[in-house]
């Protein structure tokens, strides 16, 4: 079986579930045309948007956010007031986990980034020194990585926050993760229109039948502080 987590936000509104579908169960989906030069400039707006990296505070301190509706607090951990999650022997994926990883707050039996910006050089030595794979880049490459690299991934759990407005094509990421992940777990802001850096307007609808289930949407605060 496969199970998958859902937590999906609509406005201001924020999904969540547990499901299991039968790993047979047959998926398709219809690849979105899209001008790969529209990724591009997007992908450079975000890396741009990012900067030097030196101040996440405020999308860090929404990843503890994230994770309450992603279902994380099962793994929650305090240590001295420093707040982060526990998944044990498990190994955890991150596609689109960007230069501050909620994986950088974790522990994990194997820890591994998916992103396609060119952070300054600190930010994968930061990963390196962490124990944390950091992989440059798109999830909707990842069965060519796997080929090119000879390597199998395969991971207990998968995470997606905040990342299927910015990716070339959501499906296909979400596809990829469920192949790879026993258990996926996602937070997305829903209903928001298309940006700058954001290329699509996602819908719970599309959501729901990517992922082969049915998500929950709830009214949250997009800026805690």
């Amino acid at each position: 079986n496969v199970n998958l987590y859902i937590g999906i936000k609509k406005r201001n509104k924020s999904i969540n579930i547990i499901l299991n579908i039968s790993s047979k169960r047959k998926y398709h989906y219809q690849k979105k045309q899209m001008n790969k030069t529209e990724w591009q400039i997007a992908n450079e707006w975000e890396r741009d948007w990012w900067g030097d990296c030196s101040n996440t505070f405020n999308e860090e301190q929404k990843q503890y956010i994230y994770a309450h509706y992603m279902g994380l607090d099962e793994y929650k951990t305090n240590w001295y007031g420093r707040i982060g999650w526990d998944f044990g022997s498990k190994s955890v994926i991150d596609f689109g986990g960007g230069p501050c990883s909620m994986l950088l707050k974790s522990k994990a039996k194997n820890r591994t980034v998916f992103d396609p910006c060119i952070f300054p050089e600190w930010v994968q030595q930061r990963y390196e020194q962490s124990g944390i794979n950091f992989v440059n880049t798109k999830a909707e490459t990842l069965p060519e990585w796997s080929i090119r690299w000879t390597i199998s991934i395969k991971s207990d759990e998968c995470l997606l926050y905040n990342v299927l407005q910015h990716v070339e094509n959501p499906e296909l990421v979400i596809t990829n993760a469920r192949k790879i992940a026993k258990i996926i777990r996602i937070f997305e802001w829903i209903d928001t229109g298309i940006s700058e850096g954001h290329l699509h307007n996602l819908k719970e609808d599309n959501l729901n039948e990517w992922l082969g289930g049915i998500g929950k949407v709830e009214d949250i605060n997009q800026y805690p502080v």
